[in-house]
């Protein structure tokens, strides 16, 4: 039984029956999913609303069809609402129907994803406040937006989500305003970096308020008009929640599992509830293990929730597999601004016990004579005293953000700075000066252990 068909779950299911054919092994596999679609990119969402990609079917992977057609029994519109342990059954309602049931399972697969965090404030549910986490989410959105022909939208919160929604509304051509209680956007950046990317915004017409925590919705007659924060109003006509989202946990947790610090599933390195027998779980639901800070994280990303339903589903369907953490990569952008990190930032690392240093580079994409040349930064963490690389990122124009995956990797495989400084990464005008920014800010580390 798998409850949720997105990425972890319907990976989940497809490989557990390819490994058990393999293995001359089979069984059924029932899938439970709430929403309309199966496995699609909820990544792809920002993009379909801007009307850069086509949705909401560019962005399925794979149809509910074909699923059934490789074996696997998935119900849609199907609500699992209580898992009985005692009685391994999984209760669910046809959202479509209302009929309810309950269904058996020898070992059950919870994939049920994450969910937008609301502000706890007056007025929190009035119509046109929209979070963006399903393809349900980006159809009530989208269809908000062509009925009502907003002029304004504020975005609550300038993380990842926030500053991609933000972009959608710049691209769609309305009066954009971001709101953030923090001191600045794009929390999982450094304050100096994190600066960077709000000068940045603003450049582009964006406002953007730091240090303003929201106090309450104002609506009229339920529809929403403005953002109350900081003691001020800003009216709005759409409203887009950027704030995070937190693992969808309240069954697993009414089902007496093990929950973690972040109230996501704490799994072993084959995806196994802790404490659950036959109970398996995976995506953003779950917590990973960071391999920088040895500690559990919340990371919700599609990276991790197709690695870890793959994992899972080859150990359930008779094969061995582990999942081996993570170290935070992401990236994303804001229009033509590009924004990526990857392991630990400066209060990360302080709070994992490290004592280190920092070393930033200012460098460009392209050789500085080539045509279409961007300027981009590169902060990197080092611990002391022997130069193991801690983390990275970048902020720069269009042809910066990628090269964060060379620093991933670097950090995977517990490089130092030193090391990192003379690894042979290719150069050509048209794609990187001859000291590669990655390799100045690695020298630059190195110089200053």
């Amino acid at each position: 039984m798998v409850i949720g068909g997105d990425a972890a779950g319907m990976s989940a299911a497809s490989q557990a029956l390819r490994t058990a054919k393999a293995n001359g092994r089979s069984f059924d596999v029932v899938a439970l999913e709430r929403g309309r679609w199966t496995s699609y990119s909820a990544c792809g969402i920002p993009y379909w609303v801007a009307g850069t990609v086509d949705g909401p079917a560019a962005l399925v992977a794979r149809t509910p069809d074909e699923h059934r057609a490789n074996g696997i029994d998935v119900r849609m519109q199907t609500e699992a609402v209580d898992v009985d342990m005692d009685r391994r059954m999984v209760d669910y309602r046809d959202r479509s129907t209302g009929q309810t049931g309950a269904l058996p399972f020898d070992q059950l697969v919870i994939a049920t994803g994450a969910e937008p965090i609301r502000p706890d404030v007056p007025g929190a549910d009035a119509t046109g406040i929209h979070g963006v986490q399903t393809l349900e989410d980006g159809t009530a959105l989208l269809d908000r937006l062509m009925a009502n022909d907003p002029k304004r939208a504020v975005i609550v919160g300038g993380g990842y989500i926030g500053i991609e929604m933000a972009e959608a509304m710049v691209v769609r051509g309305l009066d954009v305003t971001v709101i953030d209680k923090a001191p600045e956007p794009m929390t999982t950046l450094d304050h100096d970096l994190g600066r960077q990317v709000h000068k940045a915004m603003e450049a582009m017409g964006i406002t953007v308020e730091t240090d303003t925590p929201i106090e309450a919705f104002e609506n009229d007659g339920g529809e929403v008009q403005a953002v109350v924060a900081g003691g001020r109003a800003y009216p709005a006509d759409i409203i887009v929640l950027g704030i995070g989202v937190r693992p969808a946990t309240s069954l697993a947790e009414h089902a007496g599992l093990v929950l973690g610090e972040h109230r996501g599933l704490r799994v072993d390195e084959r995806m196994r509830v802790a404490g659950a027998d036959g109970v398996w779980a995976a995506g953003d639901c779950v917590e990973s293990f960071d391999r920088i800070a040895r500690t559990f994280v919340h990371v919700p990303l599609g990276t991790h929730a197709n690695k870890q339903g793959r994992v899972l589903g080859t150990n359930l369907g008779g094969g061995d597999a582990t999942f081996p953490g993570v170290v935070r990569t992401a990236i994303s952008k804001v229009c033509d601004l590009e924004v990526a990190r990857t392991g630990l930032g400066e209060e990360d690392a302080r709070r994992a016990g490290f004592e280190f240093l920092t070393a930033t580079a200012e460098s460009t994409t392209k050789s500085g004579y080539f045509p279409g040349t961007e300027p981009l930064t590169i902060k990197l963490l080092a611990l002391r005293p022997d130069g193991r690389l801690l983390g990275a990122q970048i902020v720069g124009r269009t042809g910066s953000a990628k090269r964060i995956d060379v620093l991933a990797l670097a950090l995977w495989q517990q490089m130092t700075v030193a090391d990192l400084a003379m690894v042979d990464l290719s150069y050509a005008p048209p794609f990187s000066p001859v000291w590669d920014p990655v390799l100045v800010a690695a020298r630059k580390a190195a110089e200053k252990l």
